[in-house]
């Protein structure tokens, strides 16, 4: 995260106070002020720009401490303020509470306690300015059809379906469990003229042979133990709109046949049905298996694979795409904490990092049930790094070994991100001076950080 400037203003009309908190808090901010009562330093305050007031209660003049509060956050809301006080009473802390107060130290002041309010005003200011920044971000992001994504990866996902959307053809869609395959035959739903007609999901793993005909094809009634009556299957379903076909490599051998055929002919009949129907669908099918690795094994069809692959669109896995786990992190926890009527949460800078680091092994779906599940169950506002699933955590072995990666590719990849992002920021990411120091071109930078989703 950026540190922005973080600017003090204290103001206290002991001159002791004043000076030990001037030298003792030189480290924790970029520039401090000084008043001597609430006038002084509301004028200071209008004509500077600060984001930390510390204020003593009890000041010379006709305004107070808690006044002083309540106007210079009228002037700017996000202002932090400490109120500081010889009067520690119940009464004193509840009224600069209510004020709007940040925290309430009592005199006489232990300045490591100061140092560590001042700290955690700078740290909860910033928290506030990435997550408007994320906010931003999220409004600006390029979505399509609920699919958020900003990274090199997604935007030529995006680029793929504008393109295919209008047309007729077959798309396979190919991508990780959990990376969002759906999402992506919507998109080519809604974007294409068939939106007005319905999309049509059927998850061909899920259903056991013995009932997958009758699902796509339909069934007479009588056809079968337990037929009581007509039923359409999903190609008549979908008629005028999308077939959506998951985990369609999870098809046997006699139904692979069967799909080709109607695929072939646009034609079938229900299961006992002795009528040619037509069909009027845009196939759109999803695996998250290598096609063909399985037409080598014999397991399934080149020739169907070749009518369902007409137009192929990889999805990225979760881990090419971490620039986004930021803006989907904040898109789950506004949905879930409207939806659960939970006030809006925010996510630390240290659980930040972990997040962003995960393998996440079940991608976006796993990133956005673990955002509900933290939803649901944190009560607090800010959610750091120690209430994250221990799963997420950095791992180690008995004797703090680190955990290798799965593969020696894999881990020639995390070094070779890591690296690049390092080099990057050192760089304030202009892209030749970063290629300079990394000793390669341009152009390969530019593909690894698009590999990446380093932009």
């Amino acid at each position: 995260m950026n540190r922005s400037e973080f600017s003090v203003l204290i103001v206290d009309d002991e001159p002791n106070i004043r000076s030990g908190l001037e030298k003792g808090l030189v480290q924790e901010a970029d520039r401090i002020e000084t008043a001597v009562d609430a006038e002084s330093g509301l004028a200071k305050f209008e004509s500077g720009h600060f984001q930390l007031v510390i204020a003593d209660v009890r000041l010379g003049g006709g305004m107070d401490g808690i006044e002083l509060l309540g106007r210079m956050r009228h002037i700017d809301p996000e202002v932090s303020v400490i109120v500081i006080t010889a009067h520690g009473t119940v009464e004193t802390a509840v009224d600069a509470m209510r004020a709007g107060a940040f925290d309430f130290i009592s005199k006489p002041l232990d300045l490591n306690l100061v140092r560590q309010q001042v700290r955690k005003a700078r740290e909860h200011r910033e928290l506030r300015q990435e997550n408007q920044t994320l906010r931003t971000r999220l409004a600006d992001a390029g979505e399509l059809s609920n699919i958020i994504g900003q990274c090199a990866a997604m935007q030529d996902v995006f680029h793929q379906i504008r393109q295919v959307a209008a047309t007729e053809a077959t798309v396979m869609i190919q991508g990780e469990s959990g990376s969002g395959k759906e999402l992506v035959a919507r998109a080519l739903h809604d974007l294409s003229d068939r939106s007005g007609g319905p999309f049509v999901a059927v998850n061909l793993g899920a259903m056991p042979e013995t009932l997958l005909e009758s699902e796509l094809f339909g069934h007479e009634k009588g056809s079968f133990s337990g037929a009581s009556r007509q039923k359409p299957g999903c190609f008549e379903q979908a008629g005028g709109g999308t077939l959506f076909l998951d985990e369609v490599t999870e098809m046997s051998a006699k139904s692979q046949v069967d799909l080709l055929r109607v695929l072939e002919s646009r034609r079938f009949t229900r299961v006992g049905g002795e009528t040619v129907l037509e069909t009027d669908v845009r196939v759109v099918s999803a695996t998250n298996k290598s096609v063909p690795e399985m037409i080598q094994d014999g397991s399934f069809r080149e020739d169907l694979y070749y009518r369902l692959n007409v137009i192929p669109i990889e999805v990225p896995s979760l881990r090419q795409r971490r620039d986004d786990i930021p803006l989907l992190i904040e898109h789950f926890l506004q949905h879930f904490c409207s939806r659960h009527g939970r006030p809006m949460k925010q996510i630390a800078p240290d659980a930040m990092r972990v997040l962003v680091g995960a393998q996440w092994p079940g991608n976006v779906r796993q990133l956005r049930n673990l955002v509900e599940r933290l939803v649901v169950t944190h009560t607090g506002d800010v959610i750091d790094s120690h209430e994250l699933p221990a799963d997420l955590q950095p791992a180690t072995l008995g004797s703090g070994t680190k955990v290798l990666p799965a593969s020696l590719s894999e881990a020639v990849e995390n070094c070779e991100r890591e690296m690049i992002s390092a080099v990057l920021a050192e760089c304030d990411f202009h892209r030749e001076n970063t290629a300079k120091r990394l000793g390669v071109s341009v152009r390969t930078l530019h593909y690894k950080m698009g590999r990446y989703g380093l932009h």
